[in-house]
């Protein structure tokens, strides 16, 4: 499983950094890869800077979800299935060789430049379902992700999040801001998907190993993963994250595992049925020391 925007911190991960070769070399390349994005996010990741805005946060997620997978696979992990969330997904797909990771790399700085000039915005998570939180949705905020039952994500442009927060707040929901600058899985991100969409220059193939997609909520086909839109236009639509992982879990009884900064996805999978029932388990690669020597002790 490969956490998206708002999982981010100050030196996520970046404990490993020098110490695991496996992570330190693929770090390493993706930021070579990144070019200069890449060198400025590195420094400010190993600064511990603020590291919530778009240009900084994408980045620096796939770089750290895709090293953290490749450092598991290195152990001799052989997933059955892959999940992402949000930016996740396409960690997910580029080590299912739906992308390489030079057109992987493409695509996220594509989608950080496209990215960049919307005006600012926000994302909230907020303690109800989606039917629950339809009727509060005006100006352009929108159903960011549906995490699980009762966890649901929304975002929009900044004022009118902050009179939706109101709203909430003055009806007893509990909300709770995530780290991001950028009204990611809304409307106002409709200008980002055509520049990205007249930008697209990769050439994906079919997953070779099962990719569920929090943008269908089911295993993705072939045809979602060969089409430039359906990459695209994740910039606007919502996240089906629950459902996706619902949908895993009815097919195989697994390990999940955590591929990246923190806990968040982690959090999501405890509460399934599967999970709470002992079908399946979860576990997250980093702890909030970031050692893996506990999660490797699991695995392998």
């Amino acid at each position: 499983m490969f956490p998206g925007q708002g999982s981010q911190y100050p030196r996520m991960a970046a404990s490993l950094y020098g110490v695991e070769p496996v992570f330190t070399s693929v770090v390493d390349e993706v930021f070579e890869l990144f070019g200069e994005v890449g060198s400025v996010a590195c420094e400010d990741w190993l600064a511990g800077a603020d590291i919530d805005h778009v240009s900084r946060a994408q980045p620096l997620l796939f770089a750290v979800d895709y090293a953290l997978g490749r450092m598991a696979l290195s152990w001799g992990v052989e997933p059955v299935a892959l999940i992402g969330h949000s930016a996740g997904e396409v960690v997910a797909a580029t080590l299912a060789d739906v992308f390489s990771l030079p057109d992987a790399v493409s695509l996220v700085r594509d989608r950080v430049v496209s990215a960049v000039s919307i005006p600012s915005g926000g994302m909230l998570a907020v303690a109800g379902s989606e039917a629950e939180l339809m009727p509060y949705l005006t100006g352009d905020v929108a159903i960011a992700a549906v995490n699980s039952a009762r966890q649901t994500m929304l975002a929009g442009p900044d004022e009118p999040l902050a009179a939706v927060r109101a709203r909430l707040e003055a009806d007893e929901f509990v909300v709770v801001t995530v780290p991001a600058t950028t009204p990611f899985h809304s409307p106002a991100m409709q200008p980002a998907v055509d520049e990205a969409l007249a930008a697209w220059n990769v050439s994906p193939r079919a997953p070779r190993i099962p990719v569920y997609s929090g943008y269908t909520g089911t295993l993705m086909t072939e045809h979602d993963a060969l089409s430039p839109r359906f990459w695209t236009r994740q910039l606007t639509d919502a996240v089906y994250f629950g459902p996706a992982l619902n949908d895993l879990l009815a097919m195989y009884d697994v390990l999940l595992v955590e591929a990246g900064p923190g806990q968040t996805l982690t959090s999501f999978a405890r509460r399934t049925k599967a999970v709470r029932h002992g079908a399946s388990q979860v576990l997250s690669l980093l702890d909030a020391s970031d050692s893996v020597e506990a999660a490797r002790s699991r695995l392998v």
